[in-house]
């Protein structure tokens, strides 16, 4: 597999990284990357109990009823 790095800001990136002597390689950064985060298994439920447990409780997260005063009868 070959990887291309397109980006100058991406791959200074890298390299500030090597030259600070947390990696010996590009591919030792991105195997510690990988590793570091595995896959992402949060769901909508989990987005909820996190609302949920809102450190401001007088923040009202419940979605508000509009009500449209813009009213068009429609005939089908």
């Amino acid at each position: 597999m070959t990887i291309e790095i397109t980006s100058p800001e991406v791959e200074a990136l890298i390299l500030q990284r090597m030259q600070a002597g947390a990696f010996k390689s590009p591919e030792d950064l991105i195997r510690a990357l990988l590793q570091s985060s595995g896959p992402d298994t949060r769901t909508g439920a989990d987005l909820i109990a996190a609302l949920q447990q809102c450190p401001h409780p007088e923040i009202d997260i419940e979605p508000s009823t509009v009500v449209s005063l813009v009213v068009r009868d429609a005939a089908l």
